[in-house]
């Protein structure tokens, strides 16, 4: 993969320890798994005998957390400058796990709507603000402490916080079996916890580089970057926080196998990540970017047109949608990073809170289409016109994705 660049000076950056290394890889997962956790349990929350919210109040569940993960997302850099980034890093994991505590807090009022609703609005806000400073940390600290494997290391990062993606739906079908759906979240709690425990006491200080440049303003091409995140964002969504309701609803799935096509979609978001890696050579990390988006828009059309009854297609057809969005959300943080160099400290958390943002609209407003009346399968094939959008917008982003590419001087407004 050469789609992230090497910041100037981190070449002759000691490495991190093994401790420090292995500890920022697992919070890559763990931070994957806390993320899937409320979109894991959506049948628990729509469910009459449970929660029994609405299409349109599950959606709005994820409004609190866009919010704060884009806020998150923005600042990460500026406090990592100020207070430094280990403390930005401690604050996203305790974050994330006061986000678990109120979940499962709020199994013991899950009857009770007025109650419940708004615990959970705050532990949404909560597990934001920790997504937001937590992930854009864990890549700074990647690449910092790997400067002569910058590429493959972010990749691993980004594979494993795919990993835990896949792992929480399947933790949560467990747990309904035995009983206890809220044993996901708890898992998450002890998971943070650990990793709390184990972080506050390594130094987890990525090298300065000796020559970096400072971007004094946002650089007019990442916008351009910025509307590709915001389209990936909505399309992914659509795939990760509404397929298991497709599949019991639409298509008669149990609640089992709807949790198995959540789980082979982030699978497959992994393992594509990997894939796609290691073809690099043949097929080339443009062409990679330029056909993903096309695949999903394909995807998505084959997603509409399946008929009640069909939910081994359905399975097969999510692990697809996976594979058509693994790369996408990676390549265009390396992008960005190989050409706006200036504005590298920041392209990371600037491009995760554009993906929030597609992340919320789709979260939240598929819900009152629902409630309107709007089929599902509408929905999927509605989002296939925005993977074609995306489509021609990767031409746009990745024309100047190249090795060593540099944002020049008048790209960046004051």
């Amino acid at each position: 993969m050469t789609a992230i660049a090497e910041s100037p000076g981190l070449s002759d950056a000691a490495p991190a320890t093994r401790a420090e290394g292995a500890v920022v890889y697992l919070a890559g997962a763990v931070q994957g798994i806390v993320l899937v956790t409320f979109p894991a349990a959506s049948t628990i929350f729509t469910d009459p005998d449970q929660y029994g919210f609405t299409n349109t109040q599950y959606g709005l569940l994820f409004l609190p957390q866009v919010a704060t993960a884009i806020t998150a997302s923005l600042l990460g850099a500026a406090l990592g400058r100020r207070i430094g980034t280990k403390r930005v890093f401690l604050a996203g994991l305790a974050c994330g796990l006061v986000a678990m505590l109120l979940l499962i807090l709020s199994t013991s009022v899950e009857s009770d709507t007025s109650i419940a609703f708004p615990v959970l609005l705050v532990a949404t806000a909560f597990l934001g603000a920790g997504f937001g400073l937590a992930v854009p940390a864990l890549n700074t600290l990647t690449a910092a402490f790997h400067p002569t494997r910058v590429s493959s290391s972010v990749l691993v990062l980004n594979a494993l916080l795919g990993l835990g993606t896949a792992l929480a739906p399947v933790f949560v079908a467990i747990f309904v079996g035995l009983g206890f759906w809220w044993g996901l979240p708890l898992l998450s709690a002890l998971l943070l916890s650990a990793l709390l425990a184990v972080s506050v006491r390594l130094s987890l200080r990525p090298p300065q580089p000796e020559s970096a440049r400072i971007a004094t303003g946002i650089p007019h091409r990442f916008w351009m970057y910025a509307t590709f995140a915001v389209l990936y964002g909505v399309c992914e969504t659509v795939n990760g926080n509404w397929s298991q309701l497709d599949m019991t609803t639409r298509l008669g799935a149990s609640t089992t196998q709807a949790a198995i096509a959540l789980t082979v979609f982030w699978a497959m978001v992994t393992v594509g990540r990997v894939v796609f890696a290691a073809i690099d050579r043949w097929l080339g990390v443009r062409t990679t970017y330029h056909l993903l988006p096309f695949l999903l828009a394909a995807t998505f059309v084959l997603i509409a047109l399946l008929p009640d009854g069909s939910t081994t297609a359905g399975v097969l057809a999510f692990g697809l949608a996976g594979l058509a969005c693994s790369a996408l959300l990676p390549l265009t943080i390396g992008f960005g990073e190989d050409e706006l160099t200036a504005f590298a400290a920041a392209m990371a958390g600037g491009v995760i809170a554009c993906y929030q943002l597609g992340y919320g609209i789709a979260a939240f407003g598929v819900g009152p289409l629902l409630d309107r009346g709007v089929e599902l399968s509408t929905v999927y094939a509605s989002s296939a016109l925005i993977a074609v959008a995306m489509g021609l917008v990767s031409f746009r982003v990745a024309r100047r994705a190249r090795a060593g590419a540099e944002t020049r001087s008048d790209e960046v407004t004051a």
